[in-house]
């Protein structure tokens, strides 16, 4: 089985290429990816829930909303986030929580500015489902 998530090079941005079997499965391998990308997950402890939601007028533009109110949460709300579980997903909803800690002097990675529509790409497959977006860093 392919991994869940792959990290695509790009000259000013840094890109990430997420499968699932379902869109529930595909939008938590995306949020994976961005998390992998921003901090060191497996150095955050899983005590506090958030809640995240998003809508969009479609499943590309809704991925690109999902993964913004992560970044908020980091970078905004000086969250750290292990996981995040989506709960309920359709074409243009989603509800999900996110894991983790608040943060407390630890450094992030690399900060993310925001999630790009630029060669954004959210297809179905035989295996299931892939996207590709890309982060302005």
């Amino acid at each position: 089985m392919a991994a869940p998530f792959e990290l695509l090079e790009h000259p000013a941005d840094i890109g990430i290429r997420a499968r699932g079997a379902t869109p529930a499965e595909l939008f938590e391998n995306a949020a994976s990816g961005l998390i992998a990308i921003a901090l060191d997950p497996e150095h955050v402890a899983e005590r506090e829930s958030r809640a995240l939601v998003a809508e969009a007028p479609d499943r590309e533009a809704l991925l690109v909303n999902f993964l913004q109110e992560l970044v908020w949460l980091i970078d905004g709300e000086g969250w750290l986030v292990r996981r995040v579980t989506v709960d309920e997903i359709s074409e243009t909803a989603a509800r999900a929580t996110a894991w983790g800690e608040p943060r407390r002097g630890q450094t992030l990675r690399l900060i993310i500015k925001a999630v790009t529509f630029h060669q954004l790409a959210v297809r179905q497959s035989a295996d299931g489902w892939e996207a590709e977006v890309y982060l302005d860093i």
